[in-house]
This record gives structure tokens, sequence and C-alpha cells, in this order.
């Protein structure tokens, strides 16, 4: 048998495998399934369900409401939630007086959630931000923010957090030193079990408007700074590398990313760094850009949802912490 010459065609087409849908799933390289998915949810002190103006599809839930979003979150495989308070401007102050209150809504949820469902881990939020009348994470005196003095109080709160219930302490507040004394604090009170989720790379972006709507945070006004001297510059990395290495060495168990898509390149480094459990954070910028979008025909709202959740994992995120995870979870269960 006389075997044909090669005809002048490429031997290698990457096109065969891409030519069915059976064919495309079979060699898939990343997936995303509801066990990649940490819902955000901002809890309030009334009742029922608030919409968020700047968030369609986002509601602020009452401590009821939030039980039975962890019912449902246990039901579509999502393994935690991590909870916002949305605080009445009246109950305010310059220091945050109220973010320690063993009987706020941030500890009556953690309660009312672990009782509903207690195979759902429950992520607390530590920082002064939600409680605090000028908008800064942190005790201001003379237009600074105090570290030091931010950090005790931190560890006031983060203690309730974790006397409440709660599974994961993520300190966002980005002051120095903070993950150490946070977890010698838990050690010395028991806590050992208690996990931290460092904000270790944490930058003082434009995507967190929405978010602020949200909680309520008091917008910065005139005279009271920015959050530059704490939250991380847009255009360092290696900076993101000695605030993971720092709180890594302080006890932290996991460290994350914020925001997620423009900080993929900050993602994939860490990860490749520290082969720490490493999450992004989808924040609401970016969950509002892609709404929307979608809502004026922009762009296929679903696809892009989903393509964004993949884009995290490909960059070799543990997992993502997302407005879109009950959304997600239906679509991926």
């Amino acid at each position: 048998m006389t075997v044909p010459p090669l005809a002048p065609y490429p031997a290698s087409r990457l096109r065969r495998l891409r030519q069915a849908n059976w064919t495309r799933r079979l060699v898939r390289e990343t997936e995303v399934r509801p066990s990649d998915l940490i819902w955000s949810m901002v809890v309030h002190e009334g009742e029922g369900a608030v919409p968020v103006a700047s968030m369609p599809g986002v509601d602020r839930l009452s401590v009821k409401e939030a039980a039975k979003a962890a019912v449902r979150a246990r039901d579509l495989g999502i393994p935690a939630i991590a909870i916002f308070p949305h605080i009445d401007p009246s109950r305010k102050d310059a220091t945050g007086s109220i973010a320690a209150d063993p009987d706020g809504v941030i500890p009556r949820a953690v309660k009312a959630m672990k009782d509903a469902a207690p195979e759902v881990g429950i992520m607390c939020d530590v920082a002064l931000d939600p409680f605090t009348d000028h908008g800064h994470d942190g005790v201001v005196e003379g237009g600074k923010i105090l570290n030091d003095a931010t950090i005790e109080r931190l560890i006031e709160q983060g203690l309730m957090q974790a006397a409440a219930g709660a599974d994961i302490l993520a300190p966002s507040d980005m002051m120095d030193g903070r993950i150490g004394a946070l977890r010698g604090a838990l050690e010395g009170h028991g806590h050992h079990d208690t996990l931290i989720m460092s904000y270790a790379a944490k930058y003082a972006s434009a995507f967190y408007g929405p978010y602020r709507d949200a909680i309520g945070s008091a917008k910065l006004s005139a005279g009271q700074g920015d959050k530059k001297t704490y939250q991380m510059d847009p255009s360092n990395t290696e900076e993101a590398i000695r605030e993971v290495a720092l709180d890594i060495a302080e006890g932290a168990d996991m460290v994350m990313v914020k925001p997620g898509l423009p900080y993929l390149d900050i993602l994939r480094r860490l990860v490749d760094e520290f082969r720490m459990p490493t999450y992004a954070f989808q924040v609401s910028g970016e969950y509002a850009m892609i709404k929307a979008a979608g809502a004026n025909g922009w762009i296929d709202e679903e696809r892009a949802i989903l393509e964004s959740l993949v884009a995290f994992k490909r960059a070799g995120a543990a997992g993502i912490i997302t407005y879109f995870a009950p959304w997600a979870a239906e679509k991926l269960g």
C-alpha cells in the first residue's frame, strides 16, 4: 500500500477539540463549582429585605431573612457566607463604639444563621467603617488614622464575633500588625479553631462605591482625607508580596485579593509565591458594571458573570467572594 504524501495543511488542528460541546467539556482545564463560592451579603437592623439601588438584585437582609439565606446557601452547595452590616446612621459615632456590641446586628445574624444552617460557614468583616460617622476604617485623631488604637478596637470586635459563633474573621482594615494581634487575642480567649482570612492585598480602589451605598458607609468629606494611607496603591505589586508574607507569618489561615478582576495578576503571583489558600473578592463595582451593561443589552449578562468567575479560578483563586453566588450556584449546580 502506498502512503499518500502529507497534505500541505497543519497536522495538528486544535479546533478538533472545540468542535462539539462534549469535546470542549472533556478537555476543559478550569471549572467553577458552587463549592468555590462565598456569598457576600449585607444584613440590616430592620425587617424584611431592602433593595440596594446601585446593585440591582442585591438586598439588605434582616436577621430573619439572613437565616433563610443560610438555608438556601446550604441547599445550593455554597460553603460559606460573608456578612457585612448596614447600621442606622444615628447610631454611628467617631470611634465606631457599637462595633463590638454583643447584641448588635452582626452577632444576632451569626447566631440565627448558624442555628438555621450550622453546616454553612459564616465570615465576619473586622473593620470599623460601617460603624463610624466619618467612614474611615479606624480611629481618627487630628486627621490621622491611628494604627495601634484601631487594632485595640478591632480585637474587641473580633472577639465578640468569635464568641457569637463566627467561623472566619476577615480583617479588612489594613492596619499594620492586626493579624498577629487578633490571632494572639483569639488564642488567649480559647478561640483556637477560629479562622482568619486576611484582606492581605486590599487596594485603594474606585470599585468599592456601590458597597458603601449598600452598607450606608459615610462618604469621606473635605478635611477627612482618604483611605490611601492604609489601603494599597493600585500601582504596586511587590508591596502585595510583603503584605501577604507578613500576614501569613502573623497567623492568617487564608489570604485575599481585593478587588478581583482588575488584580488578577496580583492573585496569580500570590498563589505562585506562597501556595496558600488565596481568595478573590469580586467587589460591588464589578457586580454593578456587569449588571448595568447587561441591563442595557451591551453584553450577555449571564455569560459575562460565569466568564468572570472562571477568570478567578483560572488565575489560581481557591474561591471567590461574590454577590453573584446564589445565582451562579443555581446555574453551576
